[in-house]
Order: structure tokens, then sequence, then C-alpha cells
């Protein structure tokens, strides 16, 4: 049975300030909160996840590193990749994490081929891959049976900073981003594309939500941040 999960569209935010929000969310949602799909992009950051070693961040110059509590190594956000923070219960849906990453990243998949781009992923590390090279990453956390964090899919973006990391932990790892596939570039076209195969991954009909003025808890939080 379809239900509804309210989709925000958020545009271009800061790094800690969605952090702290989806944080908020997250620990104030009770059984009755409705499940959120949060849509972005983020400003320039390198984030270390649970597994990741400063050593695999080579040299971040001027771009902040947050080490944050999602599964994973070091991955790179920036302007042109699109972020998507799925806020579901797990427990209401009857589904664990791995169940989740794999819809999440069949959603990523069956994006792509909508511009006939072949997209694979690989056993023992989580992602999208298109040949050799890295086009969608997962770092998720669950607490108290609710999804936080999400993923990051390339579509038309400055590529150089993954040079100065080792992404995902693996030296040499090769990235690339829908634009460079023979995608398009325009990111709202894109995310439309990904929020619908999000839904019929997930079996939700998409609501959408105010991008200026997330979940009440959300706001309060954001504002105290900002």
């Amino acid at each position: 049975m379809s239900h509804q999960v309210t989709v925000r569209r958020l545009g271009l935010q800061p790094y800690t300030q969605v952090l702290e929000s989806m944080r908020a969310f997250t620990d104030q949602r009770d059984e009755s909160t409705a499940d959120e799909l949060w849509v972005l992009e983020h400003e320039p950051v390198f984030t270390l996840g649970q597994a990741g070693r400063m050593e695999h961040v080579l040299a971040a110059g001027c771009i902040p590193v947050i080490k944050v509590e999602r599964g994973g190594q070091v991955t790179y956000h920036g302007p042109g990749q699109i972020v998507a923070y799925p806020l579901f219960d797990l427990r209401r849906l009857g589904m664990g994490v791995r169940e989740m990453v794999n819809r999440i990243e069949q959603a990523i998949i069956d994006t792509l081929e909508h511009w006939n781009i072949v997209a694979v992923r690989r056993p023992g590390a989580p992602g999208v891959y298109v040949g050799d090279a890295k086009i969608g990453a997962l770092g998720l956390r669950v607490r108290r049976g609710c999804s936080f964090h999400g993923l990051a899919f390339n579509v038309n973006m400055d590529l150089e900073p993954f040079l100065r990391i080792n992404p995902c932990g693996y030296q040499g790892l090769r990235v690339t981003q829908v634009v460079d596939l023979g995608g398009p570039g325009a990111l709202a076209t894109v995310e439309d594309a990904l929020i619908n195969e999000m839904a019929r991954q997930f079996g939700f009909v998409p609501r959408q939500g105010a991008a200026e003025s997330p979940h009440p808890a959300v706001q309060a939080t954001a504002t105290r941040v900002a």
C-alpha cells in the first residue's frame, strides 16, 4: 500500500546546518511522524563516516572536513551533486538496512536508465558505478529504527576535489557524473527522475513540502545553527 512522503527540495545548503536539522528531526519524531525525503546540494565539504580515517584526506585545502556518524568512509559534497536524505521509519516500512541500501542503489540505477546510462552495484562496495567509476555514494545511520544521512549522486559538478581524497577509502578510485556520460546537466531534471524512482522503490506518493520551512523541529534547529 502506498503512503505519503513529504519531499523537500532545499536547494544549496551548508552541511552543518542540515546535519543538525536531520538529527533533530530524527530525535524528535515518533511513530506518528510522516516520513520525509530531503533533496538538496551542499556547499563544498568533505565528510568522514564512522569508518573514515584522516589518512584518506590527502589535501583538503580550504574545504572543511567534518566527522559524522553515518556509515562509510570519506566523500565529497559540492554544488552540482544531488544529495538526498531519506528520513524513513524502517520499522513502519518493515525493512532492514540492507534492503534500504539495495533499494536506494536501484533507484539511482533506474534514474540513470532514463538517459541510457548503464550502471551497476559492486559486491562489498556500496554505491553505484558506471564502468569502473563511481557515480553514486551511500552512507546511512539508523537511530531508534529511523534512517538519516543518505545518498550523493554526481550530476554536473567540479570533480577536482575528489582527487584530494581516497573516495570511500579506495586509493585512485575514479568518479564520474551524469553530464559527462551524455545525460542532462540540469539538476532539477535529474532530481525529478530520482524522486520518482525513490517513490517507486519505497512505495510512496511524493507530497511536495515547503522548501523554506522544513519540519517545525527542524526549523527551530536551523534558526539556532544559522
